[in-house]
């Protein structure tokens, strides 16, 4: 795959989206993670869209709601809205309670495209590695930044791997994340 434009276009419209986004609890900035996801799509076999949709694919959740979602469809096309949206576990601000949303989420990968599996199971890869390092380097003391503590956290990323894999999304990325989230299980203990 090649990127355009259209790519560079969308990686702007991230970086000025996320600007003043750090990931949770560090001091990285927010576009690292968008950067890593797009890049894991793009490894995985995605195509452009799959790929600017990794970009974007936090943006209506956390820079906007539904009107960044409707900005994201008028910039980059219905495709492109679409994945992000099949993304996003709420466009409400404030968001709906942490287990609510994910327990939704879940259910929802029931009937979600291939293209949404395929960027949704980059992110939750890219997350679960970040927390697997931290996790070595830091402790549990890492889960205390997450919602959904280390308990929650561990049943949501468990959670996904099977719905991702029930769901036919890409067997060597259910894999990987699959390795990652055992890893975190048996480090948890």
């Amino acid at each position: 795959m090649t990127t355009t434009k259209r790519f560079t276009k969308a990686l702007t419209y991230a970086a000025e989206a996320h600007a003043m986004q750090l990931r949770k609890g560090t001091e990285i900035p927010y576009l690292s993670h968008l950067l890593a996801v797009s890049g894991l799509v793009m490894e995985y076999g995605g195509d452009e869209h799959e790929a600017i949709a990794g970009l974007l694919h936090d943006a209506v959740e956390d820079a906007g709601g539904a009107e960044r979602l409707a900005d994201i469809r008028e910039q980059f096309g219905e495709r492109v809205a679409s994945i992000v949206d099949g993304c996003s576990d709420t466009d409400q601000v404030p968001k709906p309670p942490w287990r609510e949303r994910k327990i939704a989420y879940i259910d929802h990968l029931g009937h979600a495209s291939p293209s949404v599996l395929l960027v949704s199971a980059c992110d939750k890869l890219h997350n679960a590695r970040t927390i697997l390092a931290d996790l070595r380097s830091r402790g549990a003391v890492v889960f205390e930044r997450f919602n959904g503590g280390q308990g929650g956290s561990l049943w949501y990323y468990r959670a996904l791997v099977d719905a991702f894999r029930e769901n036919g999304a890409d067997g060597g990325l259910v894999a990987e994340l699959d390795r990652v989230v055992s890893e975190l299980e048996v480090l948890s203990k």
